[in-house]
């Protein structure tokens, strides 16, 4: 399979940069795409790379967010035969608190019923080769990024998140914004992968804060029990985290915006 940041908060390649995600990915049997990032970013950086994505058969969106989600209605509208992976829950109200003021971040929720759109109720198999999860328990190495995150009835718990395992030549995890903890994420998957590739959310856009030190040496910790586990982190997770995190995990890589890589 071959992997290639489309959207992403960095970029070195002359490729724009957006605070956002999507994630473009051949495989054997599929062209699809992770997350369509939060604008026109994704069809801008797809045509420099040539990227057709009329040609695109399926989408997973990860979770209700529109740095993920935000591009959902022009894809619709470019590409009429994909298949659209989405948590039913994701299409809820999101919001992002800050002091008294309450921003929106969710995604369009008249797409719900768009004919393209599979929402799901959890774990679903796609076929063999994709298949996806929640994480229903979430209690290790919980990120304080996650603390001005609400849902229409409280905090949100990140029912709306799920994740990716794609079985080929090998094992790849694909995560989003990883909100339930990677430690959390790897401890659900089906399987141990051989490539991890994701956002760990440790930095709060809004606030521009880190998570304490002493959670970047537990999550470290708990990352280096999979030795034999290739670890490609982006977007949340955020430059301060990620060098720290490298330092600890020489493995760790970083994905911006136009980088790929083959597994």
């Amino acid at each position: 399979m071959k992997i290639t940041a489309l959207v992403e908060n960095r970029s070195e390649c002359g490729l724009k940069p957006v605070h956002g995600l999507s994630l473009y990915i051949e495989t054997k049997q599929h062209a699809l795409l992770f997350d369509l990032g939060p604008d026109d970013t994704l069809f801008q950086n797809a045509k420099a790379l040539k990227i057709d994505l009329t040609k695109v058969d399926t989408v997973i969106l990860s979770h209700g967010h529109n740095d993920h989600g935000g591009a959902l209605r022009r894809f619709l509208d470019v590409n009429h035969t994909a298949r659209v992976y989405v948590q039913r829950a994701a299409f809820e109200p999101h919001f992002s608190k800050l002091l008294w003021m309450k921003f929106p971040i969710g995604l369009d929720a008249a797409l719900a019923s768009h004919p393209q759109i599979v929402c799901l109720d959890g774990d679903f198999s796609i076929d063999g080769e994709l298949s996806l999860f929640t994480v229903p328990k979430a209690d290790k190495c919980r990120s304080s990024a996650n603390d001005r995150l609400f849902c229409s009835d409280g905090p949100d718990t990140f029912s709306h998140e799920q994740n990716l395992i794609i079985r080929e030549n090998a094992t790849a995890l694909i995560m989003g914004c990883g909100h339930t903890g990677v430690v959390n994420i790897l401890n659900a998957a089906s399987r141990i992968p051989q490539v991890c590739v994701g956002g760990f959310h440790l930095f709060n856009p809004f606030t521009k804060r880190t998570v304490s030190p002493s959670l970047l040496d537990e999550i470290a910790q708990e990352l280096r029990r999979y030795p034999d586990t290739a670890f490609y982190t982006c977007h949340c997770t955020g430059m301060k985290a990620y060098e720290t995190l490298s330092q600890k995990l020489p493995g760790l890589r970083y994905l911006a915006c136009g980088d790929t890589f083959a597994v």
